[in-house]
């Protein structure tokens, strides 16, 4: 009975996996088919200073003496209309934030951003990017970079911010900034290109099993999963990296000239402490170190395009969310358990 009950209880988890994943792939069908939609969000703005301002004003009602609070909301309502008074502008600070994962589909939203920033920045004005991303697919993070060149081809100052992680083709990105602010434990670097898949030839081979390739070009097809691969795929695919090595290479090299780009191109990644050194960074500070520090000489804007999303599409955000979360949680109990043991 033991047996039958582990049996049943396996079943129940099997059938919920199975169950999950279907809802996944058919979320992700239904969003990638909606993906071509165009105007289908809204931009939303938030003013920071408003945000800084409020979290403030709360420290001081719970610290301040009432009489002296009062005296101190007089004088700023009285500087504030001096200022306006006098038409004293200040300069703006637009705000946007990459979250990157492997296809960098946060282009889609960004793109938007880009071109709304641009229809009324001047150089005065000021965008910070905060960045975070571990790199990906070399077209989609080539679209991302070419997002912020548009901000620098505008002649419209360009600042990253990372908190985090800056690696790989989301370096491709920061390179980009006039500036590059890192977190002293921020991950920076990894100029490189890398490529992997399995080949399960000999498996197909060992239980009789055929596989044909046909292709029209000599080199339509070099690796393949289920094929043999060749000694001459193998070289062009090898061939194929370090031209795409060579052109990330330049690339940065064009917006970073003052680094040795031999020397940092090697793949290799560093903490932000050690990236100051090697020139990958101008500077260590957070983000909110520097948001803070404008927001007491200019007006920031944070921008967010928002896609709007239909109710099965959230409903499939919302499953592929939990279902993440539990396998994370899940390796991290397995983890654990290996770690203790």
């Amino acid at each position: 009975m033991e047996f039958l009950a582990d049996y049943a209880s396996f079943l129940a988890k099997t059938v919920t996996l199975v169950v999950a994943i279907l809802v996944v792939l058919i979320t992700l069908a239904s969003l990638r088919k909606g993906r071509g939609k165009q105007g289908s969000g809204h931009l939303e703005v938030q003013k920071l200073n408003d945000f800084y301002k409020s979290m403030r004003e709360r420290l001081e009602q719970a610290l301040v003496d009432k009489d002296q609070l009062k005296a101190q909301r007089k004088r700023e309502a009285k500087a504030a209309k001096q200022a306006k008074k006098s038409g004293e502008s200040r300069s703006r600070v637009f705000v946007l934030d990459f979250d990157g994962d492997i296809r960098a589909s946060a282009v889609e939203n960004l793109r938007h951003e880009v071109t709304a920033v641009l229809t009324l920045a001047t150089p005065q004005d000021e965008v910070v990017l905060r960045l975070e991303s571990g790199g990906g697919m070399v077209h989609g993070y080539g679209l991302a970079a070419s997002q912020l060149v548009r901000v620098r081809d505008a002649g419209v100052p360009l600042t990253v911010c990372v908190d985090k992680v800056a690696a790989s083709g989301g370096y491709m990105m920061a390179c980009i900034g006039q500036k590059i602010l890192s977190a002293p434990f921020a991950i920076l670097g990894s100029i490189g290109v890398v490529a992997q898949l399995p080949n399960v030839h000999r498996l197909l081979k060992k239980h009789d099993v055929d596989f044909e390739v046909l292709t029209a070009g000599e080199y339509k097809r070099t690796l393949t999963v289920f094929g043999e691969n060749t000694e001459k795929g193998r070289e062009k695919f090898q061939d194929d990296l370090e031209t795409t090595h060579e052109l990330f290479k330049n690339f940065v090299a064009r917006y970073r000239q003052e680094l040795a780009i031999d020397e940092v191109a090697t793949g290799e990644v560093w903490l932000g402490i050690s990236a100051l050194g090697k020139r990958l960074v101008d500077e260590l500070k957070t983000s909110d170190e520097y948001l803070a520090e404008r927001a007491r000489e200019a007006d920031l804007f944070h921008l967010h395009y928002a896609e709007k999303k239909s109710l099965p599409e959230r409903f499939g955000m919302a499953a592929s969310t939990v279902i993440e979360h539990g396998l994370l949680k899940g390796l991290s109990r397995l983890n654990e358990q290996r770690f203790w043991q």
